[in-house]
Order: C-alpha cells, then structure tokens, then sequence
C-alpha cells in the first residue's frame, strides 16, 4: 500500500513540474494550436486529482458472508395441564313485564267512563 501512494505521489510530482516548465507566455505569432494548452490542461487536472485521491486512506469493502449452522430445534416439553373449574351458570331471572292498559267501561246512570288497568305477563 505504501508502494502506490509513493508511485502516485511521484507520478503527480513529476506531471506538476512538467506542466509547470511547459508553460511559457504566448505571443500571438506563436501560432500554438488550442489543443496543446487543453491537453496540458487536462494532464495537470489528472495529476492533481490523483494526488487527492492517493491522500485520502483507502475504503474496505464489507467482510465476505460467513455461513453458519443453525442451533439444534429445541426439544419438546410436556407439561401436564391442571383441571379447569367452571362455576355453572346462573339461574334465569325472570322478569314481569307490566303494563298499563286503558279501556272504556260502560257505567249505568253515567255514560261510558275511561278506565286504567295493570297487566302483569
């Protein structure tokens, strides 16, 4: 591991001073294609971003899956239920159901007379 970052961080040393002396002022009758400066351009960008990359420590990827055995099934245990007591049910309540009944009645001498009366089922 050491090795690469000394190689890379040679590599983007070499390509900084190399970048560096190939530069010069340009004069308009130099004629210099645009693509030379874009080359060095991109040369020295490759350099620098190596050189962060190689700083930076490395990242491990997640440890392989590792199969293991499942425990043994647990053995079946008996346990022997205790008697269940049910109380028996309550008697059934009955209830009156009573209502109040309204009749007529003829009464002798008076005419007929509206009566109330209490029915009890």
């Amino acid at each position: 591991m050491k090795i690469i970052q000394f190689v890379s961080g040679t590599v983007a040393a070499l390509a900084l001073v190399t970048g560096l002396s190939a530069v010069t002022p340009a004069a308009a009758g130099d004629r210099l294609s645009p693509g030379a400066a874009a080359a060095i351009g991109v040369l020295g960008g490759l350099a620098v971003g190596g050189a962060i990359a190689a700083s930076q420590s490395p990242v491990y990827a997640a440890p392989a899956p590792v199969y293991v055995a499942p425990p043994p099934p647990r053995q079946p245990i008996y346990v022997e239920s205790e008697p269940v007591y049910y109380a028996p049910p309550p008697p059934p309540v009955y209830v009156e159901r009573c209502v109040t009944e309204r009749y007529s009645e003829w009464v002798p001498g008076w005419g007929w007379e509206q009566r109330r009366r209490r029915v009890c089922r």
